[in-house]
């Protein structure tokens, strides 16, 4: 029967345990920090591949630990800059009516806009509703009667203002003003997609919408809007001629004014909107201020946390795994090398922490190379799309430690097989 036998740097090394335990009794036999670190170091780097491989998983795990956490940090702080550049600029006046609802058709005044846009800090300010059509009256392309296909489609009467809070960007044409509103004027701004149903494709020839028996100018076709997209499948007339046609909001459909904002003044808007609008009965109106961008970002970004963060514990106990099974397979082809360490005078206990050292030492190594991988991915995703990167200092602290932790988890098993290893039985492999 033939024994294995390590090669000669691991032979030095025995043969010097052994003569440190010839003199020194069984019992008082040690292994020091030095000795541990240098025989750890020399187990990884004589299998250096197997090594690297081992470290893949642990790499792998806290690479998506770190890109996940430094990601959700960045996603959060684009989404607060988003959010203040758009929702947080944005006001809703509710006509409420008061206590009585029921007396009071419209509650704003036929100058709204001009009491809001004197307030500090508004842009643009319009009053809208949803105009209630009859239910034989359709949109369509051509008069009643001329064989065109119509279709049931919103009509809102709205004032200047509205339109240019909303942010339009035109396809083609224009949006209605001021002097169209005065005058009453029967001119309407459609969406793109309205267009292309009823088939208007260009201005050049002034094409029209019928909404029943009245015909409306379209000047404009609008392509997208930053706020209320509602708009886009809607034809928006004059609210001065909406009021003439069909008269004002009726039952439930009660009027509502749109204000957009300097960055940083529609909560004091909406404090002041009310009483602008009207000193005598601010109580006819209801301003709804922007919510609060801690709470959005919490609800948007809670559930994407959760789901990334198992994805990285998921990578966590793959690369666990893959140490556990390649330090088990090290113990197995070792053993011959483990028995002449234990006949030498080595304790079980040390084998177990020679172990134990080796699986530490990937972990942690596993650790340094994924949150430097992680941070490079967050850095790079950042720059592409022109973000401002965001990685908390403690992520980048705790990462490593979590790969060190992971490799002395996976190391326990094997090395506790390695420390029952008896001397006799490995000495005759």
């Amino acid at each position: 029967m033939k024994v294995r036998i390590p090669g000669r740097e691991s032979r030095t090394r025995l043969l010097r345990l052994g003569r440190r335990s010839r003199t020194a009794p069984v019992d008082r036999s040690r292994l020091g920090a030095r000795d541990l670190v240098s025989e750890s170091a020399a187990g990884i780097l004589q299998r250096p591949a197997r090594s690297a491989l081992t470290a893949l998983g642990t790499v792998l795990g806290v690479g998506t630990f770190v890109a996940v956490l430094g990601l959700t940090a960045t996603t959060s702080s684009q989404i607060d800059s988003r959010f203040n550049a758009l929702t947080a600029t944005e006001v809703t006046v509710e006509d409420t009516g008061g206590d009585r609802p029921d007396l009071l058709a419209n509650a704003f005044p036929a100058d709204a806009d001009a009491r809001i846009g004197a307030l500090g800090g508004v842009r643009d300010a319009g009053v809208y509703w949803p105009v209630r059509l009859n239910p034989e009256d359709l949109v369509s392309a051509a008069p009643p009667g001329a064989g065109a296909r119509g279709e049931r489609t919103q009509v809102v009467a709205a004032s200047p203002g509205v339109l240019a809070a909303a942010g339009p960007r035109l396809e083609q044409g224009r949006t209605f003003d001021a002097y169209h509103n005065r005058r009453g004027e029967n001119v309407a701004v459609i969406g793109s997609g309205l267009a292309d149903r009823l088939g208007i494709t260009t201005l050049e020839t002034a094409p029209a919408v019928f909404v029943g028996d009245h015909a409306f100018t379209v000047i404009g076709i609008v392509e997208d809007v930053e706020r209320k997209a509602d708009l886009l499948l809607s034809v928006v007339v004059p609210r001065t001629a909406a009021e003439r046609i069909w008269g004002g909001p009726e039952g439930g459909e009660r009027a509502k004014m749109l204000i957009s904002t300097d960055l940083g003044a529609a909560r004091q808007i909406a404090s002041e909107a009310a009483l602008a609008l009207d000193p005598a009965h601010p109580e006819h109106f209801r301003a709804v201020p922007p919510p609060d961008p801690r709470s959005l970002r919490g609800n948007v970004t809670s559930d994407l946390d959760e789901l990334f963060m198992l994805l990285a514990g998921i990578c966590l106990v793959i690369g666990a795994v893959g140490i556990a099974n390649t330090t088990l397979v090290a113990v197995l082809e070792r053993t011959g090398e483990i028995g002449l360490r234990r006949a030498l005078g080595a304790r079980g206990r040390h084998i177990t922490a020679q172990f134990l050292a080796e699986s530490g030492a990937l972990g942690a190594l596993g650790g340094l190379v994924g949150t430097s991988l992680g941070a490079v991915t967050v850095v790079a995703l950042a720059v592409v799309r022109d973000w401002t990167p965001v990685i908390h200092p403690a992520t980048v602290v705790t990462a490593p430690a979590v790969g060190l932790v992971t490799g002395l988890l996976a190391g326990l098993y094997p090395a506790w097989r390695a420390s029952r290893i008896q001397p006799a039985e490995a000495l005759r492999r």
